[in-house]
């Protein structure tokens, strides 16, 4: 069986996986800072962490956001 490329758009920019990527594997291939404080969002809604196993697909669109603490 041929091995399928997926385009998924990651902060803005299109990059080619392999077909079955999930998120916990996007996250460890581009090298997200603080992966346990990370916030991720695929075509604008949020994922929890329990789904984060599941696969993405061709033409997903997806965001890594940090929800800083602090203020007065």
């Amino acid at each position: 069986m041929e091995d399928r490329i997926v385009k998924i758009t990651v902060a803005g920019k299109v990059k080619e996986y392999q077909d079955g990527l999930n998120i916990t594997q996007l996250i460890e291939k581009e090298n997200v800072e603080t992966p346990e404080y990370v916030t991720v969002s695929v075509n604008d809604e949020f994922v929890e962490r329990v789904d984060f196993e599941k696969a993405l697909k061709d033409g997903d669109e997806v965001e890594f956001l940090y929800f800083m603490g602090g203020g007065r």
